[in-house]
């Protein structure tokens, strides 16, 4: 058996000997003390315990103290009854206390007793009660948190369980809590009893027994029956306390003494304004004006230390706050963060903050996400965080766009001006700056506020600055996607359809083909603006064909013919038919001809004279399109597409080169020339 367990076991003993066997005043004295010992620790454990979990045994202690002091409490009235000598530490209690008056004594007793019943008991009950019920009813909700918690993996099955169980533990603290109140508010009432029978019982015994007069006997049994009620009253009102503290600790963190010094003197002007109004009580009132005023003074004193504390305090976290910022300048690992580049920045000069400021009202920050968005939804891959950042070097109305940190493109605003721009019908012009729209490089006009609603009327496409900019963006994005497209965006865009398509992804990945071989793929598709949106179709597509070729090329021709239905929704309107240009046969058989084939992939090996020739019939026949107004598009093919692309994409950036079987069956089309040599 353990020495804790044997000392509980005796304890416990003792009191159900107490109860059934008589003991003399001199053990009655050393029991006493020990109840008062035990109660003075419980309440000091119960201040300065940080969390109630900390006294999980308080209901289980609760119940052991009570009964070890109701049976010193039938101790002591047994001797009181026997002989009127209930030891030194009895009547000790019941002389000083009463200052040797039994009327005062009484009184005092009485009003101990009301404190105990009427003020702690009672509101540590209905505390005790509250919290019970309200951990209870927030059980669930802790629950689900944790399973949250564990289901995002913010903490671990281990943690998980801990919390778990120091809920459960918290629930069946508050509600033994609950019951064990009821055994303080039991001792209060049995006390009173008690000390009513030692009042009345003591009375009868002396003048009956020991043949005392009826003043000598009321003296002397008051005195005893306050010291007995005191020195078991006493103990019972520190852990009435003690329970009151527990049930109503609030913080986790700290102690009651921290919170309580921290949270009552804090603030220096409420010390201020106490001590200025009990200086002005002690001088202009009949109270005591030494107290009074020395008090205030005190207090004062008091706030302008606690001042010059924030002071201090206030500036050594800022000194700590810039030795942390030069440390972290001066660390060499931060030198790292220097070689990181943006994948997209938009630098303007000061003038175009205004736009970019939500407090100015500017929407710029709006419509990057916008832009995010439409990108995402038109080309089916995720656009970069974008960087905006105001650069002093520029001209103040320019601005740049970077891609990696490299400059693509820039332009130049007006800040409280529109852009005008004529669609080709408005045959009135309207005054105005001329300039070049920067995404298309069109022709247009700046124009004023007071003209915007003139120019509107005539037919001119009217545009502010902020959407100039954003349209400039967006086309330099859609040019530059496909270098934006990462293996790691590659990865997320596998993850998010893993789920619902595991097989295929199994099956490809990382069977067939490489993460980075599907990048490839992707890559060349959206150099050309084709949108990876459907990416389950196109992946079939990689599955069906990777086994035989595992050439990106190739497998972006399989993949461009198996979004066939996309691409000619995209270039051949529906009712209509589109006017395009074809590709000699005897063209097509030279360029196949002098395809090489490498363990890099092939590549073509044209005469250069036959390469400009063909560069030369190309814009011959584009230039047709071009009169009529359409979409520069040639049709080859499907062997031949993807090597004419290569041969023309230097020479005609906005060239579109479908191959046949890339074209859907209910698609009109008219060839107005054919390139040829």
């Amino acid at each position: 058996m353990k020495k804790y367990d044997l000392a509980i076991g005796l304890y416990l003993l003792m009191a159900i000997i107490f109860l059934i066997i008589p003991i003399n005043s001199t053990i009655l004295d050393f029991m006493l003390a020990l109840n008062v010992s035990i109660a003075m620790v419980i309440l000091f454990n119960a201040l300065f315990s940080k969390e109630v979990l900390n006294m999980s045994t308080f209901p289980t202690i609760l119940l052991f103290t009570t009964v070890f002091r109701i049976a010193l409490n039938v101790s002591s009235t047994r001797l009181i009854l026997l002989n009127g000598e209930p030891g030194e530490v009895v009547e000790t209690f019941g002389q000083f206390v009463g200052g040797g008056d039994p009327i005062i004594g009484i009184i005092v007793f009485i009003i101990l007793l009301l404190v105990q019943f009427m003020v702690i008991n009672k509101g540590s009950e209905r505390v005790a009660e509250v919290t019970a019920r309200f951990t209870l009813d927030a059980m669930p909700g802790k629950q689900m948190a944790i399973d949250a918690d564990l289901n995002t993996g913010s903490i671990t099955d281990a943690q998980a369980r801990e919390r778990r169980a120091k809920i459960q533990e918290e629930s069946s603290f508050f509600g033994s809590m609950d019951g064990a109140t009821k055994y303080v508010k039991g001792d209060a009432i049995v006390g009173l009893i008690i000390t009513v029978v030692n009042f009345a019982g003591g009375l009868v015994m002396g003048m009956t027994r020991q043949g005392l007069p009826a003043v000598e006997a009321f003296d002397k049994y008051t005195v005893l029956t306050i010291g007995d009620g005191l020195v078991s009253q006493i103990p019972s009102l520190m852990i009435s306390l003690a329970t009151g503290i527990l049930v109503t600790k609030v913080s986790k963190e700290a102690d009651i003494g921290d919170l309580l010094v921290k949270q009552l003197f804090s603030i220096p002007k409420v010390l201020y304004m106490v001590g200025g109004s009990l200086i002005f009580l002690g001088v202009v009132t009949p109270l005591p004006a030494l107290v009074f005023s020395t008090y205030g003074v005190i207090l004062i004193i008091t706030g302008r230390v606690i001042s010059d504390r924030i002071e201090i305090s206030n500036i050594e976290d800022q000194v700590a706050q810039e030795e942390s910022a030069g440390d972290e300048i001066r660390r060499p690992e931060n030198v790292t963060s220097l070689l990181q580049v943006d994948p997209i920045e938009l630098e303007f000069g000061y003038g175009i903050i205004p736009l970019a400021d939500v407090n100015q009202g500017g929407d710029l920050l709006d419509r990057v996400v916008m832009i995010r968005r439409q990108i995402a939804l038109e080309m089916g891959c995720v656009v970069p965080t974008i960087r905006l950042r105001d650069n002093i070097q520029l001209n103040p109305n320019q601005y740049l766009i970077k891609i990696k940190g490299i400059q693509v493109s820039e332009g130049e605003i007006l800040f409280d001006h529109y852009m005008a721009m004529n669609p080709g019908y408005v045959e009135e012009e309207i005054t105005g700056i001329p300039t070049f729209e920067p995404s298309f490089h069109l022709p247009a006009i700046w124009i004023t506020e007071s003209q915007r609603e003139r120019a509107e009327s005539l037919g001119y496409t009217v545009v502010d600055p902020p959407s100039i900019i954003a349209t400039h963006l967006t086309e330099i994005i859609r040019g530059h996607i496909h270098e934006l497209l990462t293996r790691q965006d590659v990865q997320n865009l596998i993850n998010n359809i893993q789920e619902s398509n595991a097989t295929l992804i199994n099956e490809l990945v990382p069977k067939l083909l490489s993460v980075g071989e599907v990048q490839k793929v992707l890559q060349n598709l959206l150099k050309e603006g084709i949108s990876i949106r459907d990416l389950i179709t196109i992946f079939e597509t990689l599955a069906d064909y990777a086994p035989t070729t595992r050439d990106s090329d190739v497998l972006t021709e399989y993949a461009r013919q198996s979004l066939k239905r996309a691409i000619s929704n995209k270039y051949f309107p529906q009712h209509e038919t589109t006017s395009v240009v074809t590709l000699d046969p005897k063209i097509e058989q030279e360029i196949m001809s002098s395809v090489k084939q490498t363990e890099q992939g092939a590549y073509l090996a044209l005469d250069p004279e036959k390469t400009q020739g063909i560069i030369h019939s190309v814009e011959e026949e584009l230039q047709k399109l071009e009169n009529l107004g359409k979409n520069p598009i040639v049709i080859t093919s499907p062997i031949v597409r993807m090597y004419f692309k290569k041969l023309t994409q230097d020479y005609f950036k906005d060239l579109i080169v479908i191959s046949y079987n890339e074209i859907d069956s209910n698609v009109e089309l008219q060839s107005v020339g054919m390139v040829t040599v």
